[in-house]
């Protein structure tokens, strides 16, 4: 079977012209320098580690992984293909040399080079089935795209061949739905490295968002509650909100609960925040006391929804930035 390789243009897609002209495809990382220098990866990780100092474990590794895949695993007769922002075209070649390391050949940031017979039809983007088009999203430079080959393929020959799919809805939003799923989740493991004052001030400046004049307790005993929150600046004005605040593993138990109520102000409404959720016997008093609570995954979900109203100097607790999606 016919291996097929997307193969990334550069940062910024600046490599098109140049890899058309010289007939080639390449990557970078030079200060790894050539690869053929190593006999296992685990060498050119030790080397990544000396040259790229500053860069985290992870990203290193996957440099690594790329490099060592695009030397190692392209072969001659492989199939790869690129994508051209400018035009939304992919352009497909054939390899014809295998891997080499020459900084004069193409641009000098990408030495690691194969030669490839590019072809002169490409592929619009738009003529692909959206299961495609998402695979092809990846922000990897080299990867394996072999399920893709026999729709690229078919294009390169009818041109005007259309592919009906009725799952590209669907699969559309899958797709935006495990982004978002995946950034929620991300949220919630740097909320849950705050540490607990650090929690106070985030959950008091969600309530500033939200409207609320706000007191948070200074560090030490809170008699059962962390944050104050009221609609006038002078606390007169009802409602009122007394709020404790739980960061740690564990649940949050029913005498936390009835510590809350018996807190003053008494007529106050509660809300409990735990990021390490509740018992079952703590919903159960909640209830029947109309107590809110709220668990890491719904606070989450309201800094979200919140944040761009949130005081800066809470904000900085907690850095997002704003990402646009499909609806």
């Amino acid at each position: 079977m016919t291996k097929w390789w997307m193969i990334r243009a550069g940062d910024k897609n600046e490599l098109i012209p140049i890899w058309l002209e010289k007939g080639i495809a390449s990557i970078g990382w030079p200060q790894l320098e050539n690869p053929k220098q190593y006999q296992k990866k685990g060498e050119m990780l030790r080397k990544a580690d000396i040259v790229y100092p500053e860069s985290k474990p992870q990203s290193r590794n996957s440099w690594v992984n790329q490099v060592w895949r695009f030397s190692t695993e392209i072969q001659t007769g492989d199939r790869v293909i690129s994508y051209s922002k400018e035009k939304r075209e992919y352009i497909v070649g054939t390899v014809i040399e295998q891997h080499f390391y020459d900084p004069t050949v193409g641009h000098p940031e990408y030495p690691n080079i194969i030669k490839v017979n590019w072809e002169h039809t490409t592929v619009e983007r738009d003529l692909l089935t959206q299961s495609a088009k998402n695979s092809l999203g990846s922000t990897l430079t080299v990867f394996r795209i072999d399920q893709w080959g026999k729709e690229i393929e078919q294009l390169l020959k009818n041109p005007s061949l259309v592919f009906t799919d009725e799952n590209d809805d669907n699969e559309e939003n899958e797709v935006v739905e495990d982004f978002v799923a995946k950034a929620l989740v991300m949220i919630e493991d740097k909320v849950d490295k705050l540490d607990p004052w650090q929690m106070q001030e985030l959950v008091g400046g969600l309530l500033e968002a939200m409207g609320y004049n706000v007191r948070i307790s200074p560090k030490g005993p809170d008699g059962g509650v962390d944050v104050l929150a009221y609609k006038d600046a002078f606390g007169f004005e009802k409602p009122i909100i007394k709020v404790q605040v739980k960061h740690r593993k564990s649940s949050a138990s029913a005498p936390e609960i009835q510590q809350l109520l018996g807190a003053n102000p008494i007529d106050a409404n509660s809300l409990f925040v735990s990021t390490g959720g509740f018992t079952s016997h703590a919903e159960a008093v909640a209830k029947h006391n109309s107590v809110r609570l709220v668990d890491l995954e719904e606070l989450v979900r309201l800094i979200v929804d919140w944040y761009e109203k949130m005081p800066n100097d809470k904000r900085v607790l907690l850095p997002l930035q704003k990402v646009y999606v499909p609806e």
